[in-house]
């Protein structure tokens, strides 16, 4: 039974999709989950753990430079002031746009995990991460005192293109060569057709769920939702992964 219960809400996921992506049919892939058992020593389940006081203290730690911020659902709002070891992570809006955006606002967990996820993509020499947005600001209906998950609580990231420092840009809408039902990571994974650049976007991702810095992790190989992004995930109080 909790098992069930566990797939039931890790494919809620499905509503990540991003707010620039086109409706498209709800057709989408067998999830697939993990339950590893060194659950608990993962980063994901770690930060999912921590209380707000707990998170912030380890951002600044870690001397990554933030805001704290006001956002309706989110437990711990936090605005980057700066790179993640080199690595921004942004919207295309313009700079004075994202100051204010709350598609910029993020928990404070999922950065600690897009703060190991830069260290990933320095290897990679990636220095600027694109993406659709952290935070959703939930419906007038929402409790003012609801906590919420995914982008409602600004715990996940739709990642859309990863760019280097020489300028080249891997995209996940051109470049992932996926297939909704393919295997995402493993040893039956590969992009279709082979290409340097796709190659490289999925190892970049695979890496991050070999390390287990995402609960939910989902790609073009999940539905056409995600055609153009990776949905990176924190999920607070739960010791299960899904990557599709």
């Amino acid at each position: 039974m909790r098992l069930v219960i566990a797939i039931m809400t890790a494919s809620t996921a499905l509503a990540a999709a991003a707010p620039h992506a086109h409706k498209a049919a709800s057709t989408h892939a067998t999830s697939r989950f993990t339950t590893p058992s060194d659950a608990d020593a993962s980063p994901a389940v770690r930060y999912g753990a921590l209380s707000p006081d707990e998170c912030t203290a380890e951002l600044t730690q870690r001397k990554i430079a933030f805001s704290a911020e006001t956002a309706r659902g989110v437990a711990a709002p936090v605005r980057l002031l700066g790179t993640l070891r080199g690595v921004a992570f942004h919207t295309d809006l313009g700079e004075a746009a994202r100051a204010t955006s709350p598609w910029e606002i993020g928990d404070c967990r999922l950065v600690l995990a897009l703060d190991d996820f830069a260290e990933i993509l320095a290897r990679h020499d990636i220095v600027e991460v694109i993406h659709y947005s952290m935070y959703r600001v939930p419906p007038k209906s929402w409790a003012a005192d609801k906590i919420g998950g995914q982008h409602n609580g600004g715990l996940a990231l739709d990642a859309a293109k990863f760019v280097k420092s020489d300028g080249t840009t891997l995209s996940v809408l051109d470049d992932f060569h996926g297939a909704i039902g393919a295997a995402t990571c493993g040893k039956d994974a590969a992009p279709h057709p082979v290409t340097a650049k796709a190659t490289e976007l999925r190892s970049i991702l695979c890496e991050a769920v070999d390390d287990h810095l995402f609960n939910v992790v989902l790609t073009p190989d999940y539905n056409r939702p995600h055609r153009n992004h990776f949905h990176l995930e924190v999920t607070a109080g739960v010791r299960w992964f899904l990557v599709h």
